[in-house]
Order: C-alpha cells, then structure tokens, then sequence
C-alpha cells in the first residue's frame, strides 16, 4: 500500500511517497515545491512516480491552496485517490487537544504533536516534551506526560522580524548578520536579536513545561530553519527534519487500521 504524505506550509509544499503508512516505511520519493509552482507538479516531480493508494495531507496555506494541489493528483492518470486532509481534532492518536477550540488549531502544529509524541515514545516510554517549528512564524507548545496538548506560543519568524523592523525603523535596510554574544554592528544585532527571542521564548516554555509535570521535557525541534537555532538553543534539542511527515504517517497508520 503505496501512501504519500503531503505538508503545505505557508512558502513551500512538501511531499513523499513511502511504501507504507507506518513511520519505518521506505521513502520511494520525495520532493518540495514553492506554492507559485504548484501547477507543474502533475507534468513533473508527481508524472511516472508509482501510483498512490492512499493520501493523507495537512495544509496551513488555505482552502484554494489545498484545492490546487487536488487539481493535480486529478491530472495524472490512475491516481484514483481520495484526498484527505488532517483537521485537528479534540483526540487523535494517542494526543488530547487542549485548545479552546480545537478545530482552529493550525493542523500543521497538530500533526507535528502527534509525530513528536509517537517519537518520544520509541525513544523509551513517556514523558513531557516541546515542540519547537521554526518557519515563517515559530510555535513552541507543550505536551505532558499523558499526551495532552497544554498550550503553546505563536511569534514571528526570523524573516518576519526583520522586515517588521525594516518597515518601521529608518535606516535598518542592512545585510544578514551573525549571532554574537556581544553584538557590535547593526547587521549582527539584528540577527541575534531575532535568534534571542525565539530562544528566549522557548527557554520559558521549557521552564513551565518543567514546573507542572515536575519531570524534564524533552525537546524537539522541526522546521526549515531548524538548524538556525540549534547553536543558540539553551537546552539540547534534537532536529527532526521529517517531523509532520511521521505525524501524517501515525495518523494515516491509525486510521485505517480502524477502517480496513
């Protein structure tokens, strides 16, 4: 049973074929895409790829984004897929969602739970732990040791900071810089400034996650710029470049081993 496993994001969409919906399956193939070249992907990176039985898929980009990515599976010949999309739920393989309301909750952050909670348990039973998705904005949420989502931190990206500045300050229309203890020049302040925040904010989270379970989390860290942050991290984390793709592959797992 041949699945692929899609993740849009906000700038990108990613994909892989596997062999199985289970988290060892083989990757047959795998890809990413800019959302502007959505259209090209029946006449490329998806023609002669081995036929999908199954999909399932998580978007943050919107309904006419997801729509778009149907238009092409519908293109190709033999893919008779029924194309399903995570919604997050109150319950879903083995994580609770704590959330005001749930459904609002955004799927790519749901997703990412669910494949850190599965991660963290192979790795030697239960405990609490961070999410930490560091993209176009950034989320750090919280598990405890019983899989129930607490809550969790939404900020800008590095990318948003910077323009944020750009837009509302004179004359901060200068180059990428570096991460500095001490910054001694705009370009370096702005950088480690934004880098600062985020780990500031994950450092606090980390810490309340700590003071309500009474045991120490474990840390995961996902997200295209990921590896930006690891050095200035004040606890050690461990990257998970595939993160919602082994959410979407325990939830697919799931699901239809209640169905078939």
């Amino acid at each position: 049973m041949t699945f692929l496993a899609i993740d849009v994001g906000n700038t990108r969409l990613k994909w892989a074929l596997y062999e199985a919906p289970r988290h060892d399956a083989r990757v047959l193939a795998q890809g990413a895409e800019f959302l502007d070249h959505i259209e090209r992907l029946a006449d490329d990176r998806w023609a002669g790829l081995p036929v999908p039985t199954r999909m399932l898929g998580c978007v943050v980009a919107g309904d006419a984004v997801k729509r778009r990515v149907q238009e092409q599976m519908d293109q190709i010949d033999g893919w008779n897929l029924n194309p399903q999309w995570v919604v997050p739920s109150q319950e879903e393989a083995g994580v609770v969602n704590g959330y005001d309301h749930p459904s609002r909750l955004g799927a790519d952050r749901w997703v990412a739970m669910i494949g850190a909670r599965h991660h963290v348990l192979r790795q030697g039973g239960p405990r609490p732990f961070i999410v930490v998705m560091v993209g176009t904005a950034v989320t750090v949420d919280a598990i405890d040791t019983d899989g129930k989502f607490l809550g969790g931190l939404i900020l800008p990206g590095h990318g948003i900071m910077l323009r944020a500045l750009e837009s509302g300050t004179a004359g901060l229309h200068v180059p990428t810089g570096e991460v500095k203890p001490f910054p001694t020049n705009t370009s370096d302040a702005l950088t480690s400034g934004g880098t600062y925040a985020i780990a500031g904010a994950v450092e606090r989270m980390y810490q309340h996650l700590l003071n309500h379970c009474g045991m120490e989390p474990a840390c995961i860290m996902a997200g295209g710029a990921g590896w930006k942050m690891m050095p200035s991290m004040t606890r050690e984390f461990e990257l998970v470049d595939n993160l919602i793709f082994e959410g979407l592959l325990v939830t697919a797992r799931q699901r239809w081993e209640r169905t078939d």
